[in-house]
């Protein structure tokens, strides 16, 4: 698989930054880009919440094209209430009924604690109004995301909501019982 990764490290610096390079990208996909016709409803009536960790192609793993899914990421695919915000969005605006919740092996959030956000107060002077929302337990985090999409009293659709853990090396996807 090749990736922006293997370009030369010196790449940016000789053609501007990477925003630059990502915007010069965007240029030669306007040129060809031709107005699908789409609805913002998804076509399948699901939204994927997932780690943004650059390793996760949701679309290939899962078998997407555009318009299948709204897409929904954070650090550690956590269900914050920015998430529950996106998925009412989803469900009460834009027809979703099924939430597909994506964690995965080798999260950056097991190797952070609540600290964190300490360390920030003391280099900023300022707390977080957010929790770090870190795990030691990859499983157990899963089924904590899907008991909060269960039990939020704004969403509609809460009967199909199934959480998995995706491992990077091996790219397949482990169901989480949500009962274990």
């Amino acid at each position: 698989m090749t990736t922006s990764a293997h370009l030369p490290a010196d790449s940016a610096r000789t053609d501007g930054t990477v925003t630059d390079r990502l915007v010069s990208a965007n240029r030669s996909y306007a040129a060809d880009f031709q107005d699908p016709g789409m609805d913002a409803r998804p076509v399948l009536r699901v939204a994927v919440v997932a780690c943004m960790d650059a390793r996760l192609d949701l679309h290939a793993a899962l078998g997407l094209e555009l318009g299948d899914c709204h897409t929904i990421r954070n650090a550690g695919g956590v269900v914050t209430d920015d998430v529950i915000r996106s998925l009412t969005i989803s469900q009460r605006a834009l027809g979703t009924r099924s939430v597909i919740l994506i964690h995965h092996t080798g999260c950056g959030l097991e190797s952070l604690t609540e600290d964190f956000r300490h360390e920030l107060e003391d280099e900023v002077g300022q707390r977080p109004p957010w929790a770090v929302e870190a795990f030691r337990d990859v499983d157990q985090d899963v089924r904590q995301s899907m008991q909060r999409v269960r039990t939020s009293p704004f969403l509609l659709h809460t009967d199909d909501v199934r959480g998995f853990v995706f491992d990077v090396k091996e790219g397949l996807l482990r169901e989480i019982d949500p009962a274990a």
